[in-house]
């Protein structure tokens, strides 16, 4: 579960509410974009329980591919995620960190520069030492997370700054927002993008005792309690600050800040930025390596990435690789296009993944099959052709990259020996 709000919940809860809320211009349309993805994310969620269920193994998605389609698409989901995907999310979300810490301590320019690679490193290190070294920190920095954010919701409501008639009328658009088909688009892409991430847990399935009590727990459990988050903040972040008072994104974490807590406001919010970040990255740093780990166990990669330390018991060599990679995003400043030029191929991934279900050998026995996936797989299919209309050029720069992958496999080619557990021809 920690996993899932480390994910999910991490610097886009300060900034994605506010933007959403001035193009939407209504609560109750945020509101309702809110529950629309927290609908598909449910959804996601039980079809993600269920694969990691069926196969308790550390890699995830890569298993769920390879186990159903076979090693090609398996490969090329494993080298755009943890190959390229993975380390630009990671560098982005250590370089959205520094700002925030320079507010809450004042640190000198070159040390300032420093704190991104700084911060890859030290959660690097925290997972060599192991499992439960590393599950430790993730779940304590998370409720850390959660008892600021509930904090945060809880203070406004006492200390006489949230004003219910901030957000009443409910449904009328405030004057200054976008069209509307406009802002419903643009608000379920934000949206996605601020839940993306609960599907992470399932990348740690082989560390995880009694998977099929626990991994159910954590995926529904995660998404729900993410749901009920962004709800309680973005009420909170409207009831204190009225939509048309909005100005930008940045600007509205020192806002909010500021007639909350007066002058030590954007102090304050800013540490409280750093709790979700640091959240954001040691849910990615623990479950990212899993991929690579996996893939070369079935010898779709290095064999060195499938050993584990003989004393912590890590994929030490993949959590390396991983960090490694992360600085070089870091170095070359290139984190923002890779995130732009690969979530629409990771959205068309989810929807596969989720589809693997219709090939198990053992059908799916559930009161939520087929309703479950078949719904999953629409609603990604409309966030990606939304994602396609918006802004078409990295979409598809992305999807080249992906295949970039195939003459990389040619070189594994020999190695891997897994079959689909249905024929292609079925």
């Amino acid at each position: 579960m920690a996993v899932v709000l480390g994910e999910s919940i991490a610097l886009g809860i300060f900034l994605t509410p506010a933007a959403m809320a001035k193009s939407l211009g209504s609560p109750l349309l945020l509101a309702g974009v809110w529950l629309f993805m927290a609908l598909m994310a449910m959804c996601g969620a039980l079809c993600y329980a269920e694969l990691a269920i069926r196969f308790p193994e550390s890699g995830g998605e890569y298993i769920y591919l390879r186990e159903a389609y076979g090693e090609r698409p398996a490969f090329l989901y494993g080298w755009m995620s943890s190959l390229v995907m993975y380390p630009g999310v990671a560098a982005a979300l250590a370089v959205g960190a520094a700002p925030y810490l320079a507010q809450v301590i004042p640190l000198p320019p070159w040390l300032l520069a420093v704190v991104p690679a700084l911060t890859l490193c030290v959660f690097c290190v925290i997972n060599l030492l192991g499992t439960r070294l590393s599950g430790a920190v993730l779940s304590s920095a998370n409720l850390l997370k959660l008892l600021v954010l509930f904090a945060l919701v809880g203070w406004a409501a006492v200390s006489g700054h949230a004003h219910l008639g901030n957000l009443l009328p409910l449904a009328t658009r405030r004057l200054g927002s976008d069209a509307i088909f406009p802002a419903i688009a643009g608000g379920v892409m934000s949206a996605f993008f601020s839940f993306g991430g609960w599907w992470e847990a399932g990348k740690i399935a082989g560390e995880v005792r009694n998977p099929r009590r626990n991994l159910p727990i954590a995926f529904l459990g995660g998404v729900s309690l993410v749901t009920i988050v962004y709800l309680l903040i973005s009420a909170a972040f409207l009831s204190v600050i009225p939509v048309e008072k909005i100005t930008s994104n940045t600007a509205f974490v020192a806002q909010f800040g500021g007639v909350l807590f007066g002058d030590a406001g954007a102090r304050i919010l800013s540490a409280c930025v750093l709790i979700c970040v640091c959240g954001g990255i040691a849910a990615l740093t623990m479950a990212a390596p899993r991929v690579c780990y996996a893939m070369a166990q079935s010898g779709a990669f290095f064999p060195s990435f499938a050993k584990l330390h003989p004393r912590f018991g890590t994929p030490a060599n993949a959590i390396l690789l991983q960090t490694g990679l992360a600085l070089a995003v870091l170095l070359f400043g290139a984190f923002d296009r890779v995130l732009a030029y690969i979530i629409f191929s990771a959205i068309i991934f989810l929807a596969i993944t989720a589809s693997t279900l219709f090939r198990q050998r053992e059908p799916v026995r559930a009161w939520w099959f087929p309703v479950a996936p078949i719904l999953f797989i629409a609603l990604s299919a409309i966030i990606a052709f939304l994602i396609l209309m918006h802004d078409p050029l990295p979409a598809l720069a992305g999807v080249g990259i992906v295949l970039l992958g195939l003459p990389l496999r040619r070189f594994f080619a020999p190695r891997t020996s897994t079959s689909p557990l249905v024929s292609e021809g079925s």
